[in-house]
């Protein structure tokens, strides 16, 4: 359903692609930027399907999914308000690679290739801002691979706990108790995002706990000891 009463603005200045941007230039987006709700259970795109727009998630949780061979769906990242995606699209006409599910009510914000395009044409500090976004991305990609195949599962459930905080998180007042955060999946599917089970990843966490560094409430984390994790997750 599309939003004719939702401020694309707002969405656009939570993306860190956008940051520094002149208000001028936030008007020129803002007027190529439609918003859309999409209700939980429903699909913003489908693997294989044309793909020729940049997303914007303003609220809500997306999941990212790839299927296998043997028609299992691999989750290959979380997308929380201020990610945005599809930015592959917009400089080559490929098909899309993965699903993208909505896993709660999510009002989202697109560009279309056509509309962004001469924006990027024209403005040297937006086409600097996404051409070095792209690489941020990238360069994290190629890290969050290299930590699958060479750290640990130790490190590779603090390394997810870690980015999750600074996803979910919400600051507190009182800076003495704990922050909670709410894996935004079943463990089975986390579990597969670092590469290992369920009943390893429920042994994990309960390790972590016997450290004094979480506790763990079905799916809901506390974090105790934020700094060991960050240590834990670099190392």
């Amino acid at each position: 359903m599309i939003c004719t009463t939702c401020q694309s603005t707002t969405c656009i200045r939570q993306v860190p692609l956008f940051t520094g941007l002149a208000e001028p230039e936030v008007e020129m987006l803002d007027s190529i930027t439609e918003s859309r709700y999409y209700e939980k259970g429903s699909y913003i795109f489908r693997e294989g399907e044309p793909s020729d727009s940049l997303f914007v998630v303003n609220t809500g949780l997306i999941k990212l999914t790839q299927g296998s061979g043997e028609g299992k769906q691999h989750i290959i990242r979380f997308l929380f308000p201020g990610d945005y995606f599809g930015q592959f699209a917009l400089l080559q006409n490929k098909h899309n690679y993965l699903n993208a599910e909505v896993v709660e009510n999510t009002l989202v914000c697109r560009m279309h290739r056509d509309d962004f395009l001469p924006l990027l044409a024209r403005n040297a500090t937006l086409a600097y801002s996404f051409l070095l976004s792209m690489s941020e991305q990238l360069q994290e990609a190629e890290e969050w691979a290299g930590a699958m195949h060479m750290l640990e599962a130790d490190k590779r459930l603090a390394k997810m706990l870690v980015y999750l905080y600074t996803k979910l998180s919400v600051p507190l007042k009182d800076k003495s108790k704990e922050q909670k955060i709410t894996l935004p999946a079943a463990k089975k599917e986390m579990a597969s995002m670092i590469g290992t089970t369920a009943e390893t990843l429920s042994r994990k966490l309960g390790n972590f706990e016997a450290l004094n560094l979480i506790r763990v409430h079905k799916r809901v984390i506390e974090i105790i000891n934020l700094q060991a994790l960050q240590r834990m997750a670099e190392a």
